[in-house]
C-alpha cells in the first residue's frame, strides 16, 4: 500500500490536519501539515478549524490539542505513546508536594498529564520557559515541575530559586559528558548544541542551549558547518532538510548505536497513522471538567507568548 497517497486522500475526505512533532520518523514529518515543537504545536492546535486533528506525537501533546478543541475529534495513532517525564509526576504525589510549599505558584512544563495541568497556574514549553518564569516578579515563589534539569537551567540563568520537582526525561537525562567529550575530541571543529532537558554537566559543555526549534534555527543561522546535537534523533531530519550542506551528529544514548530515539515517539508509524485516520480512532477522551481546568494554564501560556511575540 502507498501510505502517502492513501493518507493524502483521507486528509481531504475527512478535512483532517496532521500535526507532528520533530521527533517523529522522517516519513511522518514529511506528510504532516505542520511540524514543530510543543509550543508551535499548541499554537497550531489553538488556531485550527479542521474537522479532525491527527496528532503524531505523544499522549500529553494530543491531550493539549483536545483541551484547545473540545468539540473536535483528536486522534493519536498509538495510545501507548506516552512520556517518561509526564509519568514521573503522579497527581497525588504532586498535590502533596504543592501543599508543602504554600504561597508558591505552579509553573508546569507542557510535558505533563492533563491532571497535573489542573493544579497548574501557567504552563510553559522549553521554547518559552525562561520568558514565562521572568513574567513573574523576582520575589514570587515558584514551584517548577516536572523537569528538574530544565528548572535548574532556568534557575541558573535567571538567578531564581524555584522549588523543583524531581523529574527527568529519559531521552535527555541519559546523555553523558563522557560521550560528548569523546565526540568533541573526534570532531574538534563541531559546535555542541543541547536541549535544556539535558543534565547540568552536559549543558555546561554546550555552545548553545535551546528548545528544539531554537536549536534548529541556530543551525540555520550559524556559520559552523558541523554540529554535535544533544537531543532526540528526529530533529536531524529537519536540520538536514534546511541545511543540506552541513553535518549533524547526534549524541548517542549508549555505545551500541549512533542514535538517541524516544521509544514513545517512535511508536507512531505510517501504517498506524493511516489506520487511525481511516478508522477515526484511537480517540483522545478527557473529562469535561478536567479539560476546562487544564485549558486555563495553557491559554495563559499562549497569551503571555503572544504578548512577548514568541509566537
Amino acid at each position: 500500500m502507498d501510505f502517502i497517497e492513501e493518507i493524502e486522500k483521507l486528509k481531504k475526505e475527512k478535512n483532517a490536519i496532521i500535526l507532528a512533532h520533530y521527533y517523529q520518523v522522517p516519513e511522518i514529518q514529511d506528510i504532516a501539515d505542520y511540524v514543530g515543537d510543543s509550543l508551535g504545536l499548541a499554537q497550531k492546535a489553538s488556531e485550527t478549524r479542521a474537522g479532525m486533528i491527527v496528532f503524531a506525537g505523544v499522549h500529553f501533546m494530543a491531550e493539549t490539542a483536545k483541551m484547545l478543541n473540545p468539540d473536535t475529534p483528536v486522534i493519536l495513532p498509538d495510545l501507548e505513546a506516552g512520556c517518561s517525564l509526564a509519568d514521573s509526576c503522579p497527581l497525588d504525589e504532586f498535590k502533596a508536594f504543592v501543599e508543602k510549599h504554600p504561597g508558591h505558584i505552579v509553573i508546569s512544563y507542557i510535558n505533563t498529564t492533563a491532571a497535573i495541568k489542573t493544579v497548574t497556574d501557567v504552563v510553559c514549553t522549553s521554547g518559552n520557559a525562561v520568558h514565562i518564569v521572568e513574567s513573574f516578579p523576582k520575589d514570587q515563589k515558584i514551584i517548577f515541575a516536572p523537569d528538574k534539569n530544565l528548572g535548574g537551567y532556568i534557575n541558573r540563568i535567571t538567578g531564581r530559586d524555584m522549588v523543583l520537582w524531581d523529574g527527568t526525561c529519559e531521552v535527555h537525562d541519559i546523555l553523558t559528558t563522557e560521550a560528548i567529550i569523546s565526540m568533541k575530541e573526534e570532531n574538534p571543529e563541531a559546535c555542541l548544541i543541547a536541549h535544556p532537558e539535558c543534565n547540568a554537566a552536559v549543558l555546561e559543555l554546550a555552545d548553545y542551549v535551546g528548545s528544539t526549534t531554537g536549536m534548529l534555527k541556530y543551525t540555520q543561522q550559524s556559520q559552523n558547518e558541523k554540529f554535535i546535537v544533544a537531543t532526540e534523533s528526529g530533529i536531524l531530519h529537519q536540520m538536514q532538510l534546511r541545511s543540506p550542506e552541513k553535518e549533524f551528529l547526534v549524541v548517542p544514548s549508549d555505545e551500541t548505536c549512533s542514535c538517541n530515539d524516544c521509544p514513545y515517539m517512535k511508536l507512531n508509524t505510517m501504517e498506524k497513522l493511516y489506520l487511525a485516520m481511516k478508522n477515526e480512532k484511537p480517540l483522545i477522551e478527557l473529562d469535561v471538567e478536567v479539560m476546562q481546568l487544564a485549558r486555563k494554564p495553557i491559554e495563559r501560556m499562549l497569551d503571555i507568548s503572544k504578548k512577548l511575540k514568541l509566537i
